[in-house]
C-alpha cells in the first residue's frame, strides 16, 4: 500500500514539474515572439554581434568607388571631397583649430567624431572633412560658429530649443533676477517652488511631482516608483526607443551590462499586449511617444545608412489606438503605464502627449524645453505612486534625493517658462500646429521632387527624418553638403531635423532652398550614381563579404602574431575560436569577435 502511494506521489510530482516545465517554456516562447527581429529587439544578440565588427577602413581612393562606380564618377567624387574639404578649412578654420586642440581632452568630441558615418568611411572623413563642434552666439533661428559662419539650427539643441534661442534667453535672465536674493541655496525651496508645482498639476493632470536635474535621472526615479509600489522587477520598453543611458532600460550596444531585468518588446504588436495581459512580474511599461515617428527601430543617425533603407513614418490614429490599447491592458494587470515626454513633451500639444493622443499615463518624466534653459528632469503622477514611504512599514522607503533637485535657478527658470506658456503668443502658436507643420512636409517634399533628388522627408510635427528613395553607399554623404550650404546638425545628421516652433514661413523656405541646393550639387559630384540591378539587399551582402573578409584576416593575423609570441616565450598558442550558433544574416551592421 506504501509503495501504491509513493509511486502515485512521485507520478503526481513529475507530472506537476511537466506542466510547470511546459507553462515556463510557453511563456518563453511568447516572450521571444514579442521581441523585435532586428538586432534592435535582441539587445543580448547585439552585443555579441558588436564584438565581431572588425576596424577596417577603405583607402581614400577605394572610398570613393565602392559600389562599383566606373572611373568617370569616382574621380568626380574625389575631385567633390577636395574642393569640399577646402570650403571647410577656408570657413571654418578657427572652429576646426579649437576642436583640434579641445578633442584630446574631451572624451564626447572623440566619441561622436567617429560615429558621424559608417565606420570603414570614417577614417577619410574625419581626415577630409572635419566637423567643428563650437559656437559662439544664436540669433533667432540662427547659429554663428567662432569664424562668424551664420547656420540654419535644424539640431534644435537636442530638443532643448522648442520656441527660440531668444526666448531661452530671456527667460533664464528674468530667472536670475528672481533667485540671485537666494542664490544657490540647496537643500530648502524657493519659494516659486510652490507656484512650479501647481502649474506643472495642471499641465500633466497629475497629483504630485518631483524635481531632477536631468531627463535620464527622472525616468530612473519613475521605474523605481513603479517597482517599490507593485513590488514586481521587469520593466518592458519597445524596440529601438530611448529612455537615457542607465542600467539595461538602454540595451544592447553601448551598455557594458547585459540585461537583467528589462523586456525589449514590439512596439504596436498584439504579441507586446498578450505578453503583458499573461505575466505577473512586470511593474512597468515605458512610451517613449517619439518612437511613433520610426517605431521598432533604433534612433536614425548618418552612421547607420549602410545601404541607404531607412525608414520611418507617422501614423497618428495607428498610434493612438496603439496606445489606448497598452492603456487598457495596463489598467486591468495593475501595470504602471509611464510615458517619458523628455524630448516631446510640450513639443506636440500644449500639455504634452498625453493630451495629444488622448491618453493618461499613471506617471510622466518631463525634461529639456521644461527648464527655460536651463538642465531639468521632472516626474509628476499620481500621488499613490509617487508616495516614497509606507506609512505601514516605516522602514520600507523607495529613497531618491540630490543635491541640485530644485535649484533655485532652475526653478525659476521653469517658472518663467511656465508662466509665458499661459501668454496669447505661446498659446498661438499651438493652434493648427500639425496642421502647419505637416504643410511644411509636403512643401518640401514637393520641391525634393521637383529638384529630381532622391531624399524624402517624414515628420512629427516639427521633428523631421530625411529618407531616401534608391539605395546607396553614400547617402550620409549628404550632411557635409548640408553644412557647406549653411545648415547646422547635430551628430546624428540627417537622422533626425529639429525645428524650433518659431520658424516662420520665409526662413522654413530658405531651409528648404538650402536643402535643396545642397542636394543638387550632391548628386551633381555622383554621389548618388547607382549601378543597374542595385538593391538594398545587394548592398547589405556586399558589406556581409567585407567584414567576412576582414574577420578572417583579423583573426589570421591574431593567430599568427600570437604564433610567433609563443615561438619567442614558449608559452603555448590558444585557439581562438568564436562562439557557435552566430546567425549570419545578423552581423550587417554589427561587430567582429575581438576576445578580450
Amino acid at each position: 500500500m506504501n509503495d501504491v502511494i509513493t509511486i502515485g506521489l512521485w507520478a503526481s510530482l513529475a507530472a506537476g514539474a511537466g506542466l510547470w516545465a511546459g507553462a515556463r517554456l510557453h511563456r518563453r516562447l511568447q516572450l521571444s515572439r514579442a521581441k523585435h527581429r532586428s538586432l534592435a529587439g535582441h539587445s543580448r544578440m547585439a552585443k555579441r554581434i558588436a564584438r565581431w565588427i572588425p576596424a577596417y577602413d577603405y583607402e581614400p581612393a577605394e572610398s570613393c568607388a565602392v559600389d562599383g562606380a566606373p572611373g568617370e564618377v569616382s574621380a568626380r567624387r574625389q575631385a567633390a571631397l577636395v574642393r569640399l574639404a577646402a570650403v571647410f578649412e577656408e570657413r571654418f578654420a578657427r572652429t576646426l583649430a579649437m576642436t583640434d586642440r579641445v578633442r584630446p581632452m574631451v572624451s564626447d568630441l572623440q566619441f561622436i567624431g567617429r560615429y558621424r558615418v559608417p565606420l570603414p568611411f570614417a577614417a577619410v572623413i574625419r581626415e577630409r572633412l572635419p566637423v567643428g563642434a563650437f559656437l559662439q552666439a544664436s540669433d533667432g533661428v540662427e547659429l554663428i560658429d567662432i569664424d562668424g559662419n551664420r547656420f540654419y539650427d535644424l539640431a534644435g539643441s537636442y530638443g532643448v530649443n522648442l520656441f527660440g534661442y531668444d526666448f531661452y534667453k530671456s527667460c533664464i535672465d528674468e530667472a536670475s533676477v528672481r533667485a540671485r536674493s537666494l542664490g544657490p541655496v540647496l537643500g530648502a525651496y524657493h519659494p516659486a517652488v510652490a507656484d512650479v508645482a501647481r502649474r506643472l498639476l495642471g499641465l500633466s493632470g497629475q497629483q504630485e511631482v518631483s524635481f531632477h536635474m536631468s531627463g535620464t535621472e527622472a525616468v530612473m526615479q519613475a521605474v523605481r516608483l513603479a517597482r517599490y509600489h507593485t513590488g514586481r522587477r521587469y520593466v518592458v520598453r519597445f524596440c529601438g526607443a530611448y529612455h537615457g543611458w542607465w542600467e539595461d532600460v538602454q540595451p544592447g550596444v553601448g551598455n557594458p551590462m547585459p540585461p537583467r531585468e528589462t523586456y525589449t518588446l514590439r512596439d504596436m504588436d498584439e504579441r507586446t499586449l498578450e505578453v503583458l495581459r499573461t505575466r505577473g512580474d512586470i511593474a512597468c511599461v515605458l512610451v517613449n511617444p517619439l518612437q511613433a515617428l520610426h517605431p521598432n527601430a533604433n534612433a536614425p543617425g548618418d552612421s547607420g545608412l549602410i545601404d541607404g533603407s531607412r525608414r520611418a513614418g507617422f501614423d497618428r490614429a495607428a498610434y493612438t489606438r496603439w496606445l489606448r490599447d497598452l492603456r487598457e491592458v495596463c489598467t486591468a494587470r495593475g501595470i504602471v503605464l509611464i510615458f517619458d515626454e523628455v524630448f516631446v513633451g510640450f513639443r506636440l500639444h500644449v500639455r504634452g502627449a498625453q493630451a495629444y493622443f488622448g491618453v493618461d499615463a499613471d506617471l510622466v518624466t518631463y525634461g529639456k524645453t521644461l527648464g527655460g534653459g536651463f538642465p531639468v528632469g521632472v516626474v509628476c503622477g499620481k500621488a499613490t505612486l509617487m508616495r516614497r514611504f509606507d506609512e505601514e512599514r516605516p522602514a520600507d522607503v523607495c529613497f531618491a534625493r540630490g543635491t541640485f533637485n530644485a535649484h533655485p535657478y532652475v526653478i525659476c527658470a521653469m517658472q518663467v517658462f511656465l508662466e509665458r506658456l499661459e501668454t496669447p503668443a505661446c498659446q498661438a502658436v499651438y493652434e493648427d500646429l500639425d496642421e502647419t507643420w505637416n504643410r511644411r512636409a509636403e512643401r518640401f517634399n514637393q520641391r525634393l521632387r521637383d529638384a529630381g533628388v532622391p531624399v524624402r522627408v517624414e515628420s512629427l510635427s516639427s521633428i523631421f527624418t530625411i529618407t531616401y528613395t534608391q539605395p546607396g553607399r553614400y547617402h550620409w554623404m549628404l550632411q557635409y553638403y548640408l553644412r557647406a550650404h549653411g545648415l547646422a546638425l547635430s551628430w546624428v545628421g540627417t537622422g533626425r531635423l529639429i525645428f524650433s516652433l518659431n520658424y516662420d514661413e520665409a526662413a522654413f523656405d530658405a531651409v528648404i532652398e538650402r536643402f535643396v541646393g545642397a542636394a543638387h550639387e550632391m548628386l551633381a559630384d555622383g554621389w548618388w550614381w547607382l549601378a543597374a540591378g542595385t538593391t538594398a539587399k545587394s548592398i547589405r551582402r556586399q558589406v556581409l563579404r567585407e567584414l567576412i573578409t576582414e574577420l578572417i584576416t583579423h583573426r589570421f593575423s591574431r593567430r599568427v602574431g600570437r604564433r610567433r609570441s609563443a615561438e619567442t616565450t614558449g608559452e603555448p598558442v590558444p585557439d581562438l575560436q568564436p562562439p557557435s550558433g552566430l546567425p549570419v544574416d545578423l552581423v550587417i551592421g554589427a561587430s567582429p569577435w575581438n576576445p578580450r
